[in-house]
C-alpha cells in the first residue's frame, strides 16, 4: 500500500462522495439484524454506522490512524481499530466482510483475500467496491503528460493503484477459494466540487505519485495536470472525474 497521509477533516468535507456513493453498495450487502460484519477500510466510519443501523454488529478496521481516530470520535458506540488489510487476524468470526474504495490501494491482493476468507464463517459473503479497469484514466494520463512536459516523467510513480478487469478479479477471488456470485464493472462520473476540486483530489488521492519529486516540481506537475484536464473535465464550475468501479459479491 502506498504511503498516503489521510486528512480526515478534508476527507469528510471535500471528499464525502466516497462514502456517499458507497451507500449504494450496501444494497448488495443487505446487512441483517444480529449479523457480525467486518468493514475493511472503514475510513471515518460513515458506512459502518449505516450498517449498524440495520441492527448488525460492526467492526471497522483501517490502516490510517487518523481515520480510525475520527471514526471513534464520530461514532463512539461502534468498534474501530487500526489494522492493515493484508494482516487481518480473524478466524471465522464474521457473517460478512464489506469494503468500499479500499481494495484498489492494496498491491498484495493474495494476502488481502486470504485474510478476508479466513475472517468469514462458512457461507459468509464478501461485498466490495473499488476502482476497476481504466478508473481515472484521464487523470493518470494527464499526470504523465504533465510530468513529461517538465522532464520528470521518470520520477513520477504512476502504477501504485490496482484497477483490475472483471476477469482478472474473478480469477483472484476463485484462487482464494471464493465462489463469485456477482461482479460488475461500470462507469461512475464523479463530481469534484468547485474550481479547485481537481487539484484537491490530486493532492489527497494521488500524492504518492510525487513522492520522488521536490515540492516545487510536484506543484508544477499538479498545476499542469489541472490545465491539461480543464477543457474536457471542468464544466459549470465543477470538475468531473472519470471513475470506473468494480463491484463484487463472493461467498465462502
Amino acid at each position: 500500500m502506498p504511503e498516503i497521509f489521510w486528512d480526515n477533516k478534508v476527507y469528510d468535507t471535500k471528499h464525502r462522495f466516497v462514502s456517499d456513493y458507497g451507500a449504494d453498495v450496501l444494497q448488495w450487502l443487505a446487512p441483517q439484524k444480529s449479523e457480525n460484519i467486518l468493514d475493511v477500510g472503514c475510513g471515518t466510519g460513515d458506512l459502518a454506522n449505516q450498517i449498524a443501523e440495520s441492527g448488525a454488529q460492526v467492526f471497522g478496521v483501517d490502516a490510517s490512524a487518523e481515520m480510525i481516530d475520527a471514526a471513534k470520535q464520530k461514532y463512539p458506540l461502534l468498534k474501530f481499530e487500526q489494522q492493515n488489510a493484508t494482516e487481518l487476524a480473524f478466524d471465522q468470526e464474521f457473517d460478512a466482510v464489506f469494503s468500499n474504495a479500499t481494495f484498489h490501494w492494496i498491491e498484495n491482493q493474495r494476502d488481502l483475500l486470504e485474510g478476508v476468507y479466513k475472517s468469514l464463517k462458512p457461507g459468509g459473503r464478501l461485498v466490495a467496491e473499488f476502482g476497476g479497469k481504466d478508473n481515472i484514466k484521464s487523470i493518470t494520463d494527464a499526470i504523465s503528460a504533465a510530468a513529461k512536459s517538465i522532464g520528470v516523467q521518470h520520477r513520477v510513480i504512476s502504477n501504485f493503484w490496482f484497477f483490475p478487469s472483471v476477469s482478472h478479479y474473478a480469477v483472484l477471488l476463485e484462487a482464494a477459494r471464493f465462489e463469485v456470485e456477482q461482479i460488475w464493472l461500470f462507469d461512475r462520473p464523479t463530481v469534484l466540487k468547485g474550481e479547485n476540486g481537481m487539484y484537491e483530489w490530486i493532492n489527497q488521492f494521488a500524492q504518492h505519485a510525487f513522492k520522488n519529486l521536490s515540492t516545487e516540481e510536484a506543484e508544477q506537475v499538479k498545476k499542469q495536470t489541472v490545465e491539461i484536464l480543464k477543457p474536457n473535465y471542468f464544466k459549470n464550475g465543477d470538475w468531473v472525474a472519470d471513475y470506473r468501479r468494480l463491484r463484487v459479491k463472493a461467498v465462502k
